[in-house]
């Protein structure tokens, strides 16, 4: 009894429920069994967020208390019972066209508290308020006043059609977190568990061996890398900034400094194609479109991220006079044995590619690219030992785990979309942004962009981006901005809302880890990270940069968008060859901006103003040098 007392440990629970939960997926997804949507959903709702109870206490002073257990039980218990009840009813439900009974409401009433619940623990106080704003609108839509206004709606009507129908709690969000999002997860705790981050780690170190700033940048392809899936730019930070932090302030980078390119370059992870994070796939369900257009669109801009991330570090590092290899060492096996030792994951991310460009679903690609990374460890390893099974239930169970937030975010979005489809909130936001900006494009941009950095502040990617694409996204579709473009403009803000003061998570974590001022950290990144700030608007007005227009239109807008953020860079760290004066600044400033903007008058404006700065740097530089 002794041991298996011991066994039986409150982490041996979380290890099994998690395996449980991860299986299941895995074995639905495969086709080993087939199940329908409404109860796959209504499954997948009762096991994550009941594992999500048992994760995270009901607060940080009940952690371990017997209070926090009582608690969380009895939600468990009000998880499951609902649920069982949903999935007696929801073929009858179906079958009567919507009729529902008394019982099915006291358990939606349950449901819906619990998905608050589960949003508070999981994500936080932030997205459970937004949620609850949102729920009580109905109530409250005929005492407001203008275009907020409305009939609203009662209780019993809120929450039938929220949780018995599959445009609320058990929606799109929590479809894609289901079917898609899990899969993902696990194939990164696999990449994790079978080493690729020290794989990662090591390629990006010699691929930029012996040049200026090596570490700031190894450090922006390493947290690219890990940042593709690992679906949160705050958890990026906190797995790769242990190792890329260190290493730069070693190499001559201010802590402040280090933290904040740290930051930026796991945000920019989220925007990496061909993973994306998770966002990208509920984005490629809302829009209707194939995940592979979603990564077409999305390249560009990404690189022009990473681009202007590499030219922002370097010029950092010669304002700072950091040296080429200043602090920075790696082994010395030649870099064949390197790529040869990482095959396995060059494997698993060559198979995920390719199936998805031949037009298979992105599931179905990572079950493949999990089997060639496992077959391909067994090559090399010749053997299938206790180690290997270890590391493969490790994997599953730990993906499993690092759902149940996403999936509590996914039920909390689900609760939104459907105040918005039975009152009409979602058109009337829409309406309000329209009618502000007096039909002007460029100001409802700029009110969208305010809207969406408020809304995504102190939420996960995933979270971000269920809110603005429920909320936000409709208001640019309705002034014409294409749907994908539109949902790509949100998508961003909610992206980069986690570097930007007041509110900058990953800025944070990283300014934790660098032993920095945050606050310092948080506009230090904001600062690096501007040409993001500039690059929706780019891709609205010009789209060659989400490769929608002609081949000219599309290789005019790469070339002058790189030269663009260049000169962004440049104005930003304020230096070329030297230091350069405000003016000369404010004139790069000015050049990027046009040579962002798609069009020739533009791209000739810019190119010019830019010339006209390294002309005046070089006349600097040499006068300077003269006086030395």
């Amino acid at each position: 009894m002794a041991s298996i007392s011991r066994f039986l440990t409150a982490q041996t629970a979380i290890f099994m429920a998690g395996l449980v939960l991860g299986a299941y997926h895995l074995m639905e997804v495969s086709g080993l069994f087939v199940i329908s949507t409404t109860p796959m959903r209504v499954t997948h709702v009762m096991l994550a967020l009941s594992l999500l109870f048992v994760i995270k206490p009901a607060s940080a002073k009940l952690e371990g208390t017997m209070v926090n257990r009582a608690i969380s039980l009895s939600l468990i218990f009000a998880t499951v019972g609902a649920s069982i009840w949903i999935l007696t009813r929801w073929k009858t439900i179906a079958f009567s066209g919507g009729i529902t009974s008394s019982g099915d409401f006291y358990a939606g009433i349950i449901i819906l508290v619990v998905v608050f619940e589960a949003a508070r623990r999981g994500i936080g106080l932030v997205l459970a308020g937004i949620t609850f704003v949102f729920f009580i609108y109905p109530f409250l839509a005929p005492y407001l006043p203008g275009v907020l206004g409305g009939r609203g709606a009662s209780l019993s009507r809120i929450v039938t059609v929220l949780t018995t129908d599959t445009q609320g709690i058990y929606g799109i969000p929590i479809y894609v977190a289901s079917k898609y999002i899990i899969v993902f997860t696990i194939f990164g705790a696999l990449l994790s568990n079978f080493g690729a981050g020290d794989f990662f780690f090591e390629l990006s170190m010699r691929c930029t061996r012996g040049l200026r700033a090596a570490s700031a940048k190894s450090a922006v392809l390493f947290s690219t890398l890990i940042g593709m899936v690992s679906g949160s730019a705050a958890g990026n930070v906190a797995v790769t900034g242990t190792v890329t932090i260190p290493i730069m302030k070693r190499e001559g980078y201010a802590p402040h400094q280090a933290a904040a390119i740290e930051a930026v370059a796991s945000t920019g992870g989220q925007i990496m194609p061909p993973v994306m994070g998770a966002a990208a796939f509920i984005m490629a369900e809302i829009v209707g479109v194939p995940y592979t257009a979603v990564m077409a669109a999305a390249i560009i801009p990404a690189l022009l991220f990473f681009g202007s991330a590499f030219m922002v570090v370097h010029l950092q590092a010669v304002k700072s006079g950091i040296m080429p290899n200043a602090g920075t060492t790696t082994s010395e096996e030649p870099l064949g044995k390197v790529l040869f030792n990482g095959a396995p994951f060059i494997a698993a991310f060559g198979t995920l590619i390719t199936m998805m460009l031949m037009g298979y679903s992105p599931f179905k690609s990572s079950l493949w690219a999990m089997g060639a990374l496992l077959a391909c460890d067994v090559i090399f390893r010749r053997s299938i030992n206790k180690e290997f099974v270890e590391k493969i239930l490790r994997s599953v169970s730990e993906g499993a785990r690092s759902i149940v937030t996403i999936s509590a975010a996914c039920a909390a979005a689900g609760i939104i979309a459907g105040v918005l489809g039975v009152t009409g909130l979602g058109s009337k936001v829409a309406t309000l942004i329209d009618v502000a900006s007096g039909g002007y494009l460029f100001i409802a941009l700029f009110f969208t962009m305010v809207t969406s950095i408020i809304l995504g502040m102190g939420l996960p990617t995933t979270a971000a981006y269920l809110i603005l694409a429920t909320v936000v996204a409709p208001a640019l579709a309705k002034l014409g901005v294409p749907e994908l473009t539109a949902h790509f403009f949100v998508f961003y803000y909610g992206c980069i809302s986690t570097i930007t003061p007041p509110v900058a998570l990953a800025s944070y974590v990283a300014g934790g880890i660098a032993g920095a001022n945050v606050n310092k950290v948080g506009w230090t990144a904001a600062s690096y990270a501007a040409t993001s700030f500039v690059l929706p608007f780019a891709f609205v007005y010009g789209p060659g940069l989400l490769m929608g227009g002609t081949i000219v239109e599309n290789i005019l807008a790469v070339v002058t968008a790189a030269l663009g953020t260049f000169a962004i860079a440049v104005a930003i760290i304020g230096t070329l060859n030297g230091p350069l004066s405000p003016m000369v600044r404010l004139i790069a400033a000015a050049a990027g901006l046009c040579l962002l903007f798609q069009g020739l008058i533009s791209a000739a404006i810019g190119l010019g103003l830019f010339v006209a700065v390294a002309v005046l740097d070089r006349s600097s530089h040499q006068t300077s040098k003269a006086t030395s």
